[in-house]
């Protein structure tokens, strides 16, 4: 079983060609330094939209 849905997939790709092009940004406007964040911001926009994503970490 998967653990991760299509949106989920979807919206981390999207996020890493932003960042890949340098225009992904924080919501304070500073930009993504690092991989991991524009992952992270992927995830979390799946899941605020009722993406098939795991339960945050903590």
């Amino acid at each position: 079983m998967a653990k991760y849905g299509q949106k989920a997939e979807d919206k981390v790709e999207e996020s890493m060609h932003e960042y890949k092009k340098g225009q992904l940004k924080f919501s304070s406007g500073k930009k993504v330094t690092s991989r991991k964040q524009a992952v992270a911001i992927g995830l979390s926009e799946a899941r605020s939209e009722g993406g098939k994503v795991p339960k945050k970490s903590e």
